[in-house]
């Protein structure tokens, strides 16, 4: 995985997040198997609570936010910037992290876990906004770019 995304023009700093980002989600999804959970919609429908509770839009919309047509293969994690894609690992290693410890059984209780994790990343993102006096949300993505002239949406 590291190679395709060095092939790609990726920056290290950025690949390293990412690689680190699919830990994260591996160890998620790994939580939702031993809860019972193993449908690919199941995992979808909380996946969008997470994001919702953490970007303010379901992983449809921030697809659109960022100009990616929602209907592709594209991964709209391979668009996200250094920021975007630590409040997502935020969000998902806290699901993670309160799903283990209360063990849901049924999908609402899942997805009342995945709010609660989503909105820690949330509120982090929120106080990190107004830190910065800007929003973390980028419009920008990896379309259309060669690897010569991708810019590095890693750097602030």
């Amino acid at each position: 995985m590291k190679f395709f995304y060095e092939q790609k023009g990726y920056s290290k700093n950025w690949i390293d997040k990412r690689l680190r980002g699919i830990a994260v989600r591996q160890e998620l999804t790994e939580e939702w198997k031993e809860r019972g959970l193993n449908q690919q919609s199941d995992y979808a429908i909380l996946t969008s609570e997470i994001s919702k509770a953490t970007f303010g839009m379901t992983p449809a919309e921030y697809k659109q936010h960022k100009n990616l047509p929602i209907k592709s293969k594209e991964n709209l994690r391979d668009h996200m910037t250094d920021l975007e894609l630590i409040f997502t690992m935020l969000g998902e290693k806290m699901t993670t992290e309160i799903s283990q410890q209360e063990k849901p059984k049924a999908m609402p209780a899942h997805k009342k876990v995945a709010k609660r994790g989503g909105g820690v990343a949330g509120n982090a993102r929120k106080d990190a906004e107004k830190e910065l006096g800007k929003t973390v949300i980028s419009h920008e993505n990896y379309l259309g770019f060669s690897v010569d002239s991708k810019p590095d949406i890693a750097s602030p």
